[in-house]
């Protein structure tokens, strides 16, 4: 009882980064520039796969959804730190802690399942064209979206009872800008071994398991389009799949650094630059990446200029 008591009335100090007020601003605005062309990079993204129907197929759907994660997960720390580089507090309660990470894992694991679906979809895109249409028909994407964000859901769920579950008596100060496992395990009480293995465990059972679908997706699909006699043909694919594997790149090599390591519980400086990564710059780049390296997408956004000009 004294325990939970304990909980209810806890709070925690998001520390952020070293550094007086002299530094504080400079973050600020580099935070808000981030987070502002994220927001407007990802909505725009969403708005146009939307309008366009030229863009209504299964891997602009996708696209879509993994937008809307961006979107969501940049959104569930951004506003936050943001707030506590202009305050002298920068408090954040137990349940606000709690759901903070909550959605930011949730978030986090569906964009990784996401990144293997729409590997899948190239593959079957690629090598089994006849086969496609059916394959990958609306209710199978539908189906693969809902399996994403029901993976992200359950490892959220373990991970957030696993690590809320602590007595956190050291001190209420987290070394970072936002809560998340590895600062968190550093104020508990007990013995974190455990929450460790299963934060590893987890997270390298996910990255293993989506990484292998990515891989073996793009082994065939690189063998199918050097088979390919048209190099017009090829250009087009290598562009399109290049896009896809930039961001592969990007997302799992900051997450596997963070969360997939033995000592990434230890380098907390160097954990809170990675996930300026992951959970800023990532999702700024992505609307970039898939915008500017498509000629579909750059000239749906063309064409909604020209509607939009026209009324």
């Amino acid at each position: 009882m004294r325990m939970e008591q304990r909980r209810e009335r806890a709070e925690f100090v998001l520390e952020g980064f070293e550094g007086g007020p002299q530094i504080q601003a400079p973050l600020f605005a580099l935070f808000l520039a981030l987070y502002v062309v994220a927001v407007l990079g990802n909505l725009t993204m969403i708005v146009v796969i939307t309008l366009d129907a030229r863009l209504h197929s299964p891997m602009y759907f996708f696209l879509k959804n993994l937008s809307f994660v961006d979107f969501c997960y940049s959104s569930v720390i951004a506003p936050k730190a943001l707030a506590n580089f202009l305050s002298s507090s920068k408090v954040i309660t137990f349940e606000g802690c709690a759901t903070q990470f909550f959605f930011f894992s949730l978030l986090v694991t569906t964009e990784g399942f996401l990144l293997a679906v729409m590997a899948y979809d190239r593959f079957m895109a690629i090598c089994s064209p006849l086969r496609y249409p059916i394959s990958m028909r609306p209710s199978v994407c539908a189906r693969l979206v809902l399996g994403s964000y029901c993976g992200g859901c359950l490892n959220s769920i373990l991970q957030t009872s696993f690590t809320f579950s602590l007595l956190f008596c050291s001190s209420n100060h987290i070394d970072h800008f936002f809560c998340d496992v590895p600062p968190l395990l550093k104020l508990a009480c007990a013995d974190t071994t455990i929450n460790e293995l299963v934060m590893f465990g987890i997270c390298g059972l996910i990255i293993v398991g989506t990484t292998l679908v990515v891989l073996t997706s793009y082994g065939y699909i690189t063998g199918t389009i050097l088979r390919m006699r048209s190099g017009g043909g090829r250009h087009k694919l290598f562009s399109t799949c290049g896009s896809h594997m930039t961001a592969v790149s990007l997302f799992y090599g900051t997450v596997f650094v963070m969360y997939a390591q033995p000592g990434a519980v230890e380098s907390m400086e160097q954990g809170k630059v990675v996930s300026v990564f992951y959970t800023l710059i990532i999702p700024m780049f992505n609307p970039l990446i898939y915008s500017l390296r498509n000629k579909e997408v750059k000239d749906a956004l063309q064409r909604l200029g020209q509607k939009h000009t026209a009324t």
